[in-house]
Order: structure tokens, then sequence, then C-alpha cells
């Protein structure tokens, strides 16, 4: 049996400790938010956060993260209703096209922000590098990732505008 924290909520699962991360998370967790794209710690669709760091959750065994913070798309925004700063940006510049890419896009973006709050094109350009978007919408996703920079989190949070 694993013990897992997951979006803060201590989870166990009987599971082989060489598992990966990302079908324990889909099969027996049921948060299909994070995506299998290539199996092989490519393409960044299966990405979640450990510990605030970007991960690849498909290559990551869950004997590895036993007991740490686990973060998936599904534990991103502040509360039900509410958008996280970067999920609202992506929204007003219209980021998802095919959408598929976008769970790991936006936890690559978050982990990024959480350990630089204004990047430049450059911190941006490597935080995202190995996220791919078949879609190619990068220039949008640097874009709606400063706009989440440089947002009010009190607006972020609710995608409404403050009086404040």
């Amino acid at each position: 049996m694993a013990v897992l924290k997951v979006n803060g909520v201590r989870r166990e699962v009987e599971v082989d400790p060489s598992t990966p991360l990302l079908w324990v998370l889909r099969e027996q967790l049921e948060l299909t938010g994070t995506k299998f794209g290539c199996g092989i710690a490519q393409c960044g669709a299966c990405t979640v956060r450990l510990n605030g760091q970007a991960i690849r959750s498909c290559v990551t065994p869950v004997a590895a993260v036993e007991g740490q913070d686990i973060q998936t798309i599904e534990g991103l925004a502040p509360g039900a209703g509410e958008h996280h700063p970067l999920q609202a940006a992506w929204i007003q510049h219209q980021v998802p096209q095919c959408g598929y890419c976008q769970s790991g896009q936006l936890m690559s973006a978050a982990a990024l922000l959480e350990r630089n709050p204004n990047p430049s094109d450059e911190d941006i350009d490597q935080a995202m590098d190995g996220n791919i978007c078949r879609c190619g919408m990068y220039g949008r996703i640097k874009a709606a990732i400063k706009t989440a920079a440089a947002a009010d989190p009190r607006e972020a949070a609710t995608g409404e505008a403050t009086d404040e």
C-alpha cells in the first residue's frame, strides 16, 4: 500500500510501488485531468507538481512520491467556482485549442510562477521547454503566463475585476 498526499488530501492506494504516478492518479484516484501523451517524459501532457516542482508523472514511480505533496490540475484552483490566475489568463487569451496538453502546460506554468513570480521571456521559454502543444499555441501560452504574473490575485481567482 502507498500513502499519497494529492491536492491536500491523504489517499491510500493498493499498488505496485513501481507503478507510474500517472496511472494511479487516473485509474485509481479518478483524477483524469492529467493526460497520457508519450509515456517517456518528452511531451509534458502528464505534468503534475511535486512539492511545487513540475514533474512528469508518466515516468515517476509511486514509490518516489509517497508522503510528498502532489498537485494535479484538479487541485490548481483555490476553490470551487474559482480560477487560479493562470486559468483565468488561459481563458482570457483563448489558449486551449484541442486542449489535450493544457493541464500539463498549466502545471509547468504554475511551478514557474511559484518560484519566479515575474519571469522574463527566457525564463518562460526555459520552464515550458518540453511541454509540447500540437496546436502551436506557444505565443498565447507565453502571453497568458505574463498576464497571470501581472494579475491581482483576487481578480484572477474569480475571473472578475475588483473595485478597489
